[in-house]
């Protein structure tokens, strides 16, 4: 008997594609993001008739980061659909980011006839699944109709067991407009239900527990695979008596009154050189470049470090351990309770209270003027007056190079639901546009704030087209200095009293973003003044979808840049951008004689 009933479609002939999309409908699959090719008709009509919402993108990467989107808000499999070779290689740099970002994504792509193979076919020059082997976690072409079912339940879960990912399933037109021979259909684990997820060794939890009692100064750090574990992280940190930092990747399910939310984990580097943490849990985070990288700022040397990862080799990669465990982040809250409840963990206030200080307490910046000197508005106090004008329990997306810096340096003062960094590990800029679209579908309660920068904002500013068209509830900010203020600043710190020039730094700074805007249906305003922040996005919240158009300075320059070149005369080394200096040992001679 099969897993599940097929659904015969209206007026035509059950095909491959329908075997597709009712494949995934069973399997919990709701919306799809995409952009039509011919080549996925097949698919995209049974998808229509099973029920899945399909949202059609203005990009391909759009499409995948949307996709990757929706998994990280509602917890399911982001599904997208990108056509053959062309439309494939433009959602490469989607499946990129899923990839070093861990995101289960469904990808469905198709591909010439297979008697067409090696014949240069129309879309047909690239091998699809080998060129997506190493930015998946599985890539297969089918070849047989009867096939699609197990392929398709196989692949999600290859998505969504161990360490998240994306999946991308090529399908060549003829198996997708093919019928299938029905007392052949193979469905393989299309109706099994997922596999428990690991969970930690209860000797190793005493040890645990042993080493977090016996810390004054204890922090949890979560990341983005802490997603999900809501009210029993919740739990533990209070049971624990515990500050919780995040990644900027993604924030925890901590209220943001909360006397144990710490705020972003870069925050623990003010107390570099002071009273550090002596205690830390990393969970389901990844250490390296958004946790300080190996420097100590964030995660101190000489704390008793534990991490919870369910991928084994991320476990001391960058930092020496004290207490390693592969587990589920949840799965691991929820055994850890048990043991943590058998006696009281001790409780310090003064701790407590200066690590909720860094999310409270006022930065440096609000003492400076809010009006820079070239007339324009403080990045800083742009973006403070900003997130606190906007409606509690929003979702807000940080794109952009310093744009972003200085909005994950307020967004704690937006009382959000969640805060997400979509860059990600690549440092991918646009990607804010792909995430918001699927937030939106996925949480169409909330407001979603896309914030960019200039630059980011035109990678992919033809989404607010798709935001238009489905009527999304997205507020996009654009903090507009006209110029690429990381290059720019990064460029200052590295040749100033060298040279003044500055290649390809410069916007135009006629773009009119709102106007922009308005011409793809969208709501658009321009702020030059504070006066205005708080009224207009008070206004444009209700008018959804909408832009603003934030005129801020290029100056000062972000933290996070400053500590991204190390500036320094030492002759001995090499200054570059984004890492520490190199060192110039086979070169110092020469470099001191000026030869």
């Amino acid at each position: 008997m099969a897993p599940f009933q097929i659904q015969q479609p209206k007026n035509r002939e059950l095909n491959g594609g329908d075997l597709v999309a009712q494949s995934l409908k069973n399997l919990g699959v709701e919306v799809a993001f995409g952009l039509h090719g011919g080549y996925l008709d097949a698919f995209l009509l049974g998808a229509h008739d099973c029920g899945i919402k399909l949202v059609d993108t203005r990009h391909e990467a759009t499409a995948v980061q949307a996709a990757e989107g929706y998994a990280k808000i509602s917890g399911k499999t982001g599904v997208c659909f990108v056509t053959a070779n062309s439309g494939y290689c433009n959602g490469l740099p989607g499946l990129a980011t899923a990839f070093a970002d861990r995101s289960p994504i469904f990808c469905v792509t198709s591909s010439p006839p297979l008697q067409d193979a090696e014949t240069n076919a129309l879309q047909g020059f690239h091998n699809q699944v080998v060129v997506a082997k190493p930015i998946t976690k599985f890539a297969h072409r089918v070849t047989n109709v009867e096939e699609i079912p197990r392929i398709v339940a196989y692949a999600l879960r290859a998505a969504n067991t161990g360490i998240k990912g994306p999946v991308l399933i090529d399908f060549p037109i003829d198996v997708l407009f093919s019928p299938p021979q029905f007392d052949r259909i193979a469905y393989g684990a299309v109706d099994v239900p997922p596999v428990d997820p690991p969970a930690p060794n209860p000797a190793t939890l005493d040890c645990l527990v042993e080493a977090w009692k016996g810390a004054k100064r204890p922090v949890v750090i979560t990341g983005t695979g802490a997603r999900g574990t809501d009210e029993a992280l919740l739990k533990l940190v209070e049971t624990t008596n515990t500050p919780v930092f995040y990644s900027n990747k993604f924030s925890p399910p901590i209220p943001n009154d909360h006397e144990l939310r710490g705020g972003p984990a870069s925050g623990l580097a003010a107390m570099a050189g002071k009273e550090q943490a002596d205690f830390v849990l990393l969970l389901a985070g990844r250490t390296g470049f958004l946790l300080g990288g190996r420097g100590g700022a964030i995660i101190p040397k000489t704390a008793t470090l534990a991490q919870v990862d369910l991928d084994g080799a991320e476990i001391g990669k960058t930092h020496p351990i004290n207490i390693g465990i592969i587990a589920d982040a949840k799965v691991f809250c929820e055994a850890f309770l048990t043991k943590a409840t058998n006696a009281p963990f001790p409780r310090n206030d003064e701790w407590i209270k200066k690590c909720r200080s860094l999310t409270t307490s006022s930065l440096p910046y609000e003492q400076d003027p809010k009006t820079q000197p070239d007339g324009h508005l403080h990045p800083y106090h742009a973006m403070s007056t900003l997130m606190k004008s906007l409606p509690p329990d929003s979702i807000i997306m940080l794109d952009g190079g310093e744009a972003g810096q200085w909005a994950a340096m307020t967004a704690e003062q937006a009382n959000a639901k969640h805060i997400l960094t979509p860059p990600g590990y690549l440092g991918f800029l646009g990607n804010g546009w792909g995430y918001s679209l699927g937030a939106a579908i996925a949480d169409p309660s909330r407001l979603i704030v896309n914030i960019h920068g200039d630059g980011s904002a035109g990678f992919h500013i033809q989404e607010l087209d798709t935001m238009a068209r489905f009527g999304l509830k997205i507020l996009t900010v654009v903090a507009n200095n006209y110029v690429w203020g990381m290059s720019v600043n990064g460029q200052d710190l590295i040749y100033e009293g060298v040279t003044d020039v500055r290649p390809c730094v410069k916007m135009s700074e006629g773009c009119k973003y709102e106007v922009v805007a308005q011409g793809f249906g969208c709501e658009g305003k321009k702020i030059t003044a504070y006066e205005e922040i708080e009224l207009t996005v008070r206004e444009l919240a209700q008018k959804t979808p909408a832009l603003i158009n934030m005129i801020v300075s290029v100056k000062p320059t972000t933290p996070a840049t400053l500590s991204m070149v190390g500036a320094t005369t030492d002759p001995n080394v090499i200054v570059v951008p984004y890492y520490d200096s190199v060192p110039r040992p086979y070169y110092k001679n020469a470099q001191t004689n000026g030869s």
